[in-house]
């Protein structure tokens, strides 16, 4: 079974719903700023491995 990439609003959407920035963001997946920038913006699609495991971080790390 193949698994789709996220869409870019859904990547934005999650992030903001976890309350990161973009640079949060990139860091709880141990990835540079520019690369989650780029998924945001739909130029380099997001594997969903990777959006799995932002999925799973960002609800089990305390962001507040």
């Amino acid at each position: 079974m193949l698994i789709e990439p996220p869409a870019p609003e859904d990547i934005r959407a999650a992030r903001l719903a976890a309350g990161l920035t973009q640079t949060a963001a990139g860091e709880l997946l141990h990835t540079a700023l520019r690369t989650w920038q780029q998924w945001e913006a739909g130029d380099r699609k997001m594997h969903p491995a990777m959006w799995e495991l932002f999925c799973i971080k960002s609800k089990e790390t305390d962001h507040a």
